[in-house]
């Protein structure tokens, strides 16, 4: 070919071309995971089914260190901490918040036992935006932010930086204030689960216990059809999913385990969430798929295991008995009252 003639520029041009946009269209992205916790966690991934698993499916990550994994376009799954993990000399062993049952460092296919706040994406979806969301539907175990790097398109940072486990009412509370579960989690009821009678946005509305999550993370998912403010778009960025992005915790932990070969210290900003970038609008129906495929993953007593709410109405709870609209006190007044008494010490903190 005689590449100094005009047809020969130009097939050589298309070329380049071509095989650059094939090497873009396999990178996809890059996460990188950041401990700020002043104690070890041991993020778990779980791709959705018909994508790739990605290099490790589990691994510890001791806190103020980073590790990258590399996952392709069209990649969606989820991310999340496991908290209070004990393994012995083999690797056998259980975490006490985001066990994924896999009685191992790896979740091999394995989702989080709830409550556990997770990270949602779908890498590359139609017109190329990958979507992502932070999600509180399966309750909440300890703060995460997403933040993003490069790309196009708004790319806002979302999360929840609130410690909500200080806050949680005493019926959701988990273990020893480990962390708080969702209504759906706690009750089994369809009314809070969005399932039965009440599987579609107009019939699932938000309850006292969603209400609560969202004013204390506005931008994270609080309940399944909570698609409006709380899912974001970009196309072809690089995040970074950081666990406990404020002060680090003091959480006291009763093991002490060795740094990871693998990690290297985090050189993230101190500053923290700071809500940047617009809310996207319009995407409920296209993304739901993907928070409602993925929950059937690592989420325990949801979708059809529901029960029927006697358990939450037997233990007396005033709290309960509002949300099921079976106390006698005024509804609004209660909401109002809770939900103050749940934001003050967010904004005084």
């Amino acid at each position: 070919m005689d590449l100094s003639s005009p047809s020969g520029s130009s097939t050589l041009t298309l070329s380049f071309l071509v095989l650059l946009l094939a090497s873009t269209g396999t990178h996809g992205s890059t996460f990188t995971f950041a401990n700020r916790c002043g104690y070890t966690v041991w993020p778990g991934i779980l791709a959705n089914a018909g994508s790739p698993t990605l290099s490790t499916t589990g691994f510890e990550l001791p806190k103020g260190t980073s590790r990258s994994l590399q996952a392709p376009t069209g990649w969606s799954g989820r991310f999340w901490a496991r908290t209070g993990c004990k393994f012995d000399g083999s690797g056998s062993g259980t975490c006490t918040t985001g066990d994924c049952g896999s009685n191992q460092v790896e979740c091999v296919g394995l989702g989080a036992a709830p409550p556990v706040t997770l990270a949602e994406f779908t890498l590359g979806t139609t017109g190329g935006d990958d979507f992502y969301d932070v999600s509180l539907v399966d309750g909440y175990n300890i703060p995460m932010i997403v933040e993003v790097a490069g790309g196009s398109g708004q790319c806002a940072s979302t999360g929840c930086t609130s410690d909500i486990n200080t806050q949680c009412p005493a019926e959701l509370r988990f273990g020893d204030g480990d962390a708080c579960k969702s209504a759906c989690e706690a009750f089994r009821s369809p009314e809070y689960c969005c399932s039965g009678a009440y599987a579609t946005p107009s019939t699932c509305r938000p309850s006292v216990y969603s209400q609560m999550f969202k004013a204390a993370c506005p931008r994270s998912y609080s309940y399944a059809y909570d698609d409006a403010t709380s899912t974001f778009t970009c196309a072809g960025g690089d995040y970074t999913v950081t666990f406990c992005p404020s002060s680090p915790s003091q959480k006291s932990t009763s093991y002490s385990p060795p740094v990871s070969d693998s990690s290297t210290t985090s050189q993230g900003s101190d500053t923290g969430y700071e809500g940047q970038g617009q809310q996207t609008q319009g995407q409920g129906q296209q993304t739901q798929g993907q928070v409602q495929g993925s929950s059937v993953y690592g989420s325990q007593g949801t979708g059809s295991e529901m029960g029927t709410g006697e358990t939450m109405l037997q233990d007396g709870s005033w709290m309960a008995g509002l949300a099921m609209g079976d106390s006698s006190r005024s509804a609004c007044a209660s909401l109002a009252m809770l939900l103050v008494a749940f934001t003050f010490p967010f904004i005084f903190s």
